[in-house]
């Protein structure tokens, strides 16, 4: 999360905490919310009204269940094409994974975690549970090394005190020293890796995309480690994935 609230809205943060739980959830009863929140039926039904009346929740009448609408997808969706990077890579993304035949992602970092802008699949991609808007930790994905690899040293401890290191397969970074080293080699080689550390079978590489002075994300291309070869550096991947993203730097003069 971000810098805690000197004067928070309690108000706001249970109406935040009702949105989180239907998230959760996917629907829900009042009762339900109720309990998981430790609040009041007559609150919850409140807050529900109230979002419901501004178009954020919709209530079935029949199953008395309440689900989040489609305006966060609206927003989110507008949020998603103010960005500089996405109007740059968007059609990027999709030429590297019909060359590639994988997975490709392009992502930002908020918050100090990587952000999924956008993603397509080539013809032999494997089926992943990303999607547009879903968040990873930094240090166990290649495209979190890519960017934490070119950030301040200060910004990379503000994360890592953040977020911790979990440890999401047995091959996972899970010691600062070793993920600062590892981002060291990120910048000596211009590519960063993910070796069966967010999930084991899969491989990654990524190469960050920078305008100017500024690291603003990363691309990325994902596959099993059937084809995708550990010896990075003769990987056949990378000179295609290092391309594209120098073309997205270039680009960013026509945005």
């Amino acid at each position: 999360m971000g810098d805690t609230a000197k004067h928070p809205v309690r108000t706001t943060e249970k109406s935040l905490r009702i949105v989180e739980e239907l998230n959760r959830f996917g629907e829900a009863r009042i009762t339900t919310l109720t309990d998981e929140l430790e609040m009041g039926k007559s609150a919850v039904h409140n807050h529900l009204s109230t979002l419901e009346k501004h178009g954020y929740v919709i209530k079935n009448s029949e199953t008395k269940t309440y689900r989040l609408s489609l305006k966060f997808l609206d927003i989110g969706g507008q949020i998603r094409s103010e960005r500089a990077v996405y109007k740059v890579a968007e059609p990027k993304v999709t030429e590297l994974a019909d060359a590639s035949g994988e997975l490709v992602h392009l992502v930002v970092e908020e918050d100090g975690k990587g952000v999924y802008l956008c993603r397509a699949k080539g013809e032999h991609a494997v089926d992943l549970d990303t999607y547009v808007g879903c968040r990873h930790h930094m240090h166990s994905t290649a495209f979190g090394k890519a960017i934490l690899a070119h950030l301040p040293t200060e910004r990379v401890d503000d994360i890592i005190d953040q977020h911790g290191l979990p440890e999401v397969t047995s091959r996972t970074i899970t010691s600062r020293d070793a993920l600062l080293e590892e981002l060291d080699r990120t910048r000596e080689r211009g590519f960063a890796v993910d070796d069966e550390e967010r999930l084991e079978g899969l491989r990654c590489i990524a190469a960050p995309i920078r305008f100017d002075s500024d690291t603003i994300g990363a691309i990325s291309i994902s596959g099993p480690t059937t084809r995708i070869d550990e010896t990075w550096e003769a990987n056949e991947f990378v000179d295609q994935l290092c391309r594209v993203a120098n073309v997205i730097e270039l680009n960013k003069y026509t945005v």
